[in-house]
């Protein structure tokens, strides 16, 4: 079925394709019998603007674009609940395209995004990501870019993240607090901003309370799963180290690592506490419930499209782009997994 245009339309009802497009748009200067007679027909033969010829117009796509590593975790649908609603709001596509922690992957996905002329891209980064030019190429294409969570800081554009030091110190904090003197951390991979300052934090915290950092107790997640936590476990209780907490780098390890205890009768938190990061849906309903670090997702996702859309507009209108970073405030959630 061919696609109806406005000079058919026109046609039809004998006048011009101007008069026919002023109708659309609700043009002060067309009649309102004229505008009901196009919007009736229009409707008739389901008439659909040509998105390709308005976007050559108005120079704007009304896409944006948005890299993560993996969907399917509880953080970054979070993140995507915030952007498509927001997005939603103010008239833009969204086009979410997963990385799956790979550098190649990601840097495909760039180009195709800007090959579809996005009006901006947002990008959480893959652990693996070490080449910075195709990030600096979206800032040399004038693509507005916004980078989230897993970031890197020396890209000169816009961030939005959370203090991932300052909140693992607290996480390790109240481990001391409740008690722990000798504690593991499973942490992430090594190259990830986030994974370095939540080891750095875990650091300060032993440091500011007077406990020795001892690198042995330090397991380094490659892929960040269930899997690992689980297998760090076993390690800690087979080898017989005497460890009383674990601060984990994300909750799905931090399960993986109840899990394991659990099946060999390792009472928690009576003999080891857990701490883990994010507090996705699974840490509230596992026995014991986890205790956790807040990572307010859904906000950051809002936060993150509200400073691009901003930074869209003023490059449309040539104006000088200010780029910012914005820190989100997080917080230690109490469970049963750790002691009072």
């Amino acid at each position: 079925m061919k696609e109806v245009t406005l000079k058919q339309i026109a046609s039809t009802l004998g006048i011009s394709i101007t008069t026919v497009s002023k109708a659309l748009k609700d043009y002060p200067d067309v009649s309102p019998k004229t505008k009901k007679a196009v919007i009736e027909l229009a409707d008739k033969l389901h008439f659909k603007p040509n998105s390709f010829a308005v976007n050559l117009r108005t120079k704007e796509s009304k896409i944006i674009g948005l890299i993560i590593p993996e969907i399917v975790h509880h953080f970054f649908s979070s993140v995507i609940n915030g952007i498509i609603e927001k997005a939603e709001k103010e008239g833009y596509l969204v086009i979410t395209l997963q990385s799956n922690e790979s550098e190649e992957l990601e840097q495909k996905q760039i180009d195709l995004l800007l090959g579809k002329r996005v009006d901006g891209i947002l990008i959480s980064l893959s652990n693996n990501t070490k080449n910075l030019s195709y990030l600096q190429k979206i800032i040399d294409h004038k693509t507005p870019l916004v980078l989230f969570d897993k970031i890197n800081k020396l890209i000169d554009c816009s961030k939005v993240i959370i203090d991932d030091r300052e909140a693992a110190y607290s996480a390790v904090s109240h481990l001391i607090n409740s008690g722990c003197k000798k504690i593991a951390h499973f942490r992430g991979p090594l190259n990830p901003q986030n994974s370095i300052d939540r080891f750095l934090g875990y650091k300060k915290a032993l440091s500011d309370n007077n406990l020795t950092f001892d690198k042995s107790l330090v397991y380094t997640c490659e892929n960040v799963t269930f899997e690992e936590g689980y297998k760090f476990a076993k390690k800690i209780h087979t080898e017989n180290i005497d460890v009383d907490g674990i601060f984990a780098i994300t909750d799905l390890v931090a399960i993986g690592a109840i899990t394991y205890f659990k099946e060999v009768d390792v009472k928690i938190p009576e003999q080891i506490s857990i701490i883990g990061f994010s507090n996705w849906f699974m840490a509230s309903v596992i026995t014991p419930s986890l205790t956790t670090v807040d990572q307010p997702g859904y906000k950051m996702g809002k936060s993150a499209l509200k400073l691009l859309l901003k930074e869209i507009k003023a490059s449309k209108k040539n104006k000088l782009i200010k780029h910012k970073t914005i820190v989100l405030p997080t917080k230690v959630i109490q469970r049963n997994s750790t002691s009072i």
